[in-house]
Order: structure tokens, then C-alpha cells, then sequence
């Protein structure tokens, strides 16, 4: 399972695991502020606040060498990108901070933070994974007119995105992932454009400006449906053999395609 869906809310299976296991540690910190000492309640948001910018600013800096051309893009929470384990220390050293004056709230915040653990591990086992799904084997048109069986690329690593001209997240990542198609020759790209036609899809990127190889006709969905895909955008990463590796539902940071695309070498 690559996402979970609530109703037209559609969440990524790591976004979805994170929200869920942050509400939990809320909700618990809540419920023992009302019985145990209220500090716990104040406690409990600042750390989800640490976590979240201490996480982010690790992933920041590791990747530090792509954010540095468009340093904005460090507050663009939305694309994802950051790194668990530098949250959990900064969260831990804030919790014995902020408390080190009522040490005897400290035996309280263990429960809050292992229901929040155990509910992101059971998250994680019951989205973890991907079917061994293979490239479909059916012929496609391009925006040129050309046929293509996805198929007959086995042998390269590839990557797909799934994508709309109405939807907002495709326009925005679609300038960055057509500069990586161009700069990772050795990848090959397949931008497949769900249920639109020929004309709308060239005046957008005519519009935009934007120079992308191997745009792909879906008119009906049958890509979609062939990897089970929930959601737009969809970003899917094929290895050499044709087989599915990974799936990235939502709006793609830069770091998080080029760093899946390095583990299909």
C-alpha cells in the first residue's frame, strides 16, 4: 500500500503514518494533563514543534547542497523531507529541558511516546511495501505521435509520474522533475497524463514553458489502474528488471527523487 485514502483526502503511506502517530502522542499527553498536571498538555505540542523543525533541518542539511540554490524551499513542509531520527533527539533533550524542574512529570511522558511509537511501526508494517507489479506490456501514443510499450524498457532503471494539467501539485513539481529528466540521461522518464487530451496537454506545456521527454497519453486511466494508484501525483520508480521498487504519492521534493532514483543503480 503506497497511501491511504479518508474520504477525497488523500495522504502519502509516510504522511499518513507521521500524522497519525503525532495525534496519538497528542491526544495521550492531553488525556494525562487533565488527571496528571496540565504542564503535560504544553509539553507535548512544544515537542511535536521541536521534532517537526529539528527533523526538517536535518534533512536541510544533509541535502544541503540542493537547497542552497532555492534556500526557500527549507519551509516547503508540504514536499516532505525529514530526517526521524534528529527529531527524536531533539524531542528527547527538550523533554528533560522543559521538565527538569517537575522530575516527577518525566515518568509521564513515556507513555504518550511509546503509544506514538508503536502506532508508527504498526503503520509502517501494514503501508510498508509495494506489489512486485511489472511494466505494462500494452502499447501507449506519445505527445509526438509515437507508440510506446513500457515494456520494452526493461533493462533501464525507470520513473513514472502520473500526472494532471488540473492538478496543483503536478503544476508544481513539474518544473523540477522535467530539469532531472534532462540532467539524468541514464534514467529514463515516462510523464503519463491521466484521462487528457493531446491539445490541452501541449498548450500547458507550451504555456509553462516546460520540455519533457516521453509525455504519455492515458485517456482512460489504464497506467493508473495498472499500479493500483490512489492519488495525483504519483511518482513510481522501476528497476532495471521492470519490477516496482518504490512509490511516492503527492507533490516530490527534489532530494527525495534523486535519492530514490540512486537506489535503482
Amino acid at each position: 500500500m503506497n497511501a491511504v485514502a479518508l474520504g477525497p483526502l488523500v495522504f502519502s503511506a509516510e504522511r499518513f503514518t507521521a500524522i497519525a502517530a503525532l495525534a496519538v502522542f497528542v491526544l495521550l499527553s492531553e488525556l494525562l494533563a487533565r488527571r496528571v498536571h496540565p504542564r503535560l498538555s504544553t509539553w507535548a505540542w512544544l515537542s511535536v514543534l521541536v521534532f517537526v523543525l529539528a527533523a526538517r533541518f536535518g534533512h536541510v542539511l544533509e541535502y544541503m547542497d540542493t537547497f542552497s540554490a532555492q534556500p526557500w524551499r527549507a519551509l516547503a513542509l508540504w514536499q516532505g523531507g525529514f530526517k526521524v531520527s534528529n527529531g527524536i533527539v531533539a524531542m528527547i533533550v527538550f523533554t528533560f529541558v522543559y521538565l527538569r524542574r517537575h522530575g516527577n512529570l518525566l515518568r509521564w511522558t513515556v507513555p504518550p511516546a511509546a503509544a506514538g511509537l508503536v502506532t508508527a511501526v504498526a503503520l509502517i508494517l501494514w503501508t510498508g511495501g509495494v506489489p512486485p507489479a511489472v511494466l505494462p506490456e500494452e502499447q501507449f501514443q506519445t505527445l509526438d505521435g509515437q507508440g510506446l510499450i513500457p515494456a520494452s524498457l526493461v533493462g533501464q532503471p525507470v520513473v513514472v509520474n502520473l500526472w494532471a494539467t488540473w492538478c496543483g501539485p503536478c503544476r508544481r513539481e513539474m518544473p523540477m522533475m522535467a530539469d532531472v529528466a534532462r540532467d539524468n540521461s541514464d534514467t529514463v522518464f515516462l510523464f503519463v497524463n491521466q484521462r487528457e487530451d493531446a491539445a490541452r496537454i501541449a498548450t500547458y506545456l507550451a504555456t509553462e514553458g516546460i520540455n519533457l521527454p516521453n509525455v504519455v497519453l492515458d485517456r482512460h486511466g489504464r497506467f493508473g489502474r495498472h499500479y493500483s494508484s490512489i492519488g495525483l501525483p504519483a511518482t513510481l520508480f522501476v528497476g532495471r528488471d521492470g519490477v516496482l521498487r518504490g512509490v511516492h504519492v503527492g507533490e516530490i521534493s527534489q532530494e527525495l527523487l534523486l535519492s530514490r532514483m540512486a537506489a535503482l543503480e
